[in-house]
C-alpha cells in the first residue's frame, strides 16, 4: 500500500474501518463513497464489476448511518462495503454466472452467505465478474498490478476489486483454485476455509464435492473478521457442519501461539511445475523462517489428488450443468464443453473411487499435523502470466480442494517482475483458526523483517 492509500478512506481495512464506523469517527456513506470514487477512476482499465448501481449502494450505506445515529445496536460488519461474486444470489442484483445464457437474470432471494453479510450491517456493495460458470473461460478484468496479465479465475474480479482497493473484502468461490490462485495473482489474502464452514445455499453449484465459499482481504486480519461472520451450520446446505459454537476466527487470528508455529515444506507432484523465480522465493522463505520451516516429503498417495478432483469434478459438472450444455452449447466455452463431454463418460466405479481418496489423505494430514501448525506450499507457477487468453493453472491449489483442508493465500514474495508470488498455507480441517493464527505469525514476522531491510 502506497503512502496515499494508507491515508485514504478507501485503503482501510476491514478492521480499522469497521472499528471507525462504530465509534462514529467514520460514516459508512464517506467509506461507500470513497470506494464509488476509486471503483469510477480505475475500473474503466481492471474491469472487476458487472453490476454497479451507485445510487442502490449509497442507499444503503446512508441507511446503515440513519440506524446507527438512532441507537440501534449495530452488527460486527455495520456499514461496511463488500463485493459479492457474480454466482452467488443477490435479491436485489441480478446473478448471471458469468455466462450470456443468464443475462439478466434475478432470482429475487439473498444466498445465505448475503442475508448473513446483510444481518451483519454490510453494504452489498455490487458483482464482480467471474468466469463463465466459475470455470476456465478468461473474464474481462484485468490484473491491477499489470493490465497485460490475466487476475486469475474463477473469482477474478473479487481478488482485482480487492487488490486495487475498490473494496476492503469480498466473496468468492473455489470448487479447484478459483479463490487462492485469484488472490495469489493479484497480491492479496484469500482464504478457503475447510469443507462445511460456510453454506452454498443460493450459490451455483458445480460439485457439491468440491464447492466452497471463500473470501479476500489485505490482512489475515481482516479475512478473520468476515469469516467469523459467513461460518457457521444451514440447513439448506447438508454440506455444512453441524450446529455449534461460531469459530471466533479474528479472536484465533490475533491470540499468541504457546509456541512460535512450525510448517512444512511440501513440495508436492506440482513442484516440476513451478517457474525458477518460485523455486528461489521459497528457497528465501524457508531461509527467513530457519529452524521453524521442515522439508517434508508428503505419501505418495497425494499424488493422485489432481486426478481424484478432475473427475469428481468434470462427472459433477456434466451433471449439475446438463440442461445448460443441451439448450446453448453453442454459447458456452469450449473447454467446459469437452469437460462436460468427458464428465459424462466417466464410470460411476471411478467416481466413487476418486471420492473414496479423500479420507484417506485425510487420515495422512492428521498425523502430520500433530507435528506441524501448517503445510507451506506455492499458490501458483509463479507470477500471473503474461496474456488474457487464460487464468492459469489451479494445480497447486487441486490437492487441498479435494481434501476439503482450510487454504490461505498470503502475499508475501515477489518475483523478477515484481509481481506478487503467493504463499499458499494449509491447515488441518477443522482447525481454521489454528492455521489463521499460524498465518497472522507469520505475516507480521515477514512486514517485520521487510521494515528493517527498508530502514
Amino acid at each position: 500500500m502506497t503512502g496515499s492509500e494508507k491515508g485514504s478512506l478507501y485503503g482501510l481495512g476491514v478492521c480499522e474501518a469497521v472499528a471507525r464506523l462504530r465509534d462514529g469517527s467514520l460514516s459508512s456513506r464517506d467509506l461507500t463513497a470513497a470506494c464509488l470514487e476509486r471503483i469510477k477512476a480505475f475500473d474503466p482499465e481492471i474491469e472487476a464489476w458487472v453490476f454497479l448501481d451507485p445510487e442502490h449502494a449509497m442507499a444503503q450505506a446512508e441507511a446503515c448511518d440513519r440506524w446507527r445515529q438512532k441507537g440501534h445496536p449495530v452488527g460486527p460488519l455495520h456499514g461496511l462495503p463488500i463485493a459479492v461474486k457474480d454466482i452467488i444470489e443477490t435479491r436485489d442484483m441480478p446473478t448471471e454466472y458469468g455466462c450470456s445464457l443468464y443475462k439478466g437474470n434475478r432470482s429475487g432471494q439473498d444466498a445465505t452467505v448475503v442475508a448473513k453479510l446483510r444481518a451483519a450491517g454490510a453494504v452489498i456493495l455490487g458483482k464482480t465478474v467471474t468466469t463463465e460458470f466459475a470455470v476456465y473461460r478468461p473474464s474481462k478484468t484485468k490484473n491491477p498490478h499489470d493490465p497485460g496479465r490475466t487476475p486469475g479465475g474463477s473469482s477474478s474480479g473479487s481478488a482485482a476489486a480487492v487488490a486495487s482497493f475498490m473494496a476492503p473484502a469480498a466473496l468468492g468461490t473455489q470448487t479447484n483454485g478459483s479463490v487462492i490462485r485469484p488472490a495469489a495473482y493479484c497480491g492479496v489474502y484469500g482464504f478457503k476455509p475447510s469443507f462445511g464452514s460456510i453454506s452454498r445455499a443460493g450459490v451455483l453449484g458445480l460439485s457439491s464435492f468440491l464447492d466452497q465459499v471463500g473470501l479476500m482481504a489485505r490482512s489475515v486480519e481482516d479475512i478473520a473478521a468476515v469469516g467469523d461472520v459467513l461460518c457457521g451450520y444451514d440447513a439448506q446446505d447438508p454440506g455444512t457442519a453441524p450446529p455449534s459454537a461460531g469459530p471466533d476466527l479474528l479472536a484465533r487470528a490475533r491470540e499468541e501461539a504457546p509456541v512460535p508455529p512450525k510448517f512444512a515444506f511440501v513440495k508436492t507432484a506440482q513442484w516440476a511445475e513451478a517457474e525458477p523465480v518460485t523455486h528461489e522465493a521459497f528457497e528465501q522463505m524457508a531461509a527467513f523462517l530457519g529452524d521453524r520451516i521442515t522439508a517434508f516429503e508428503l505419501p505418495r498417495e497425494f499424488d493422485e489428488g489432481v486426478e481424484a478432483l478432475r473427475r469428481v469434478m468434470w462427472a459433477d459438472l456434466a451433471k449439475n450443468l446438463a440442461k445448460d450444455y443441451d439448450r446453448g452449447r453453442e454459447q458456452l466455452d469450449p473447454q467446459l464443453c469437452h469437460m462436460i463431454e468427458e464428465g459424462a463418460k466417466i464410470t460411476a466405479v471411478d467416481y466413487n473411487r476418486a471420492r473414496d481418496l479423500r479420507g484417506v489423505l485425510q487420515a495422512h494430514l492428521d498425523e502430520i499435523f500433530d507435528a506441524f501448525d501448517g503445510l507451506l506450499t506455492p499458490a501458483t507457477a509463479g507470477e500471473a502470466p503474461l496474456g488474457l487468453e487464460s487464468t492459469g493453472s489451479p494445480a497447486f491449489c487441486s490437492t487441498w480442494t479435494f481434501i476439503g483442508a482450510p487454504a490461505l493465500s498470503l502475499p508475501l514474495l515477489r518475483g523478477e517482475a515484481g509481481l506478487p508470488i503467493g504463499v499458499q498455507l494449509v491447515g488441518q480441517r477443522g482447525d481454521d483458526g489454528r492455521l489463521l493464527r499460524s498465518a497472522n505469525w507469520l505475516a507480521k514476522r515477514f512486514e517485520e523483517t521487510l521494515d528493517e531491510d527498508a530502514a
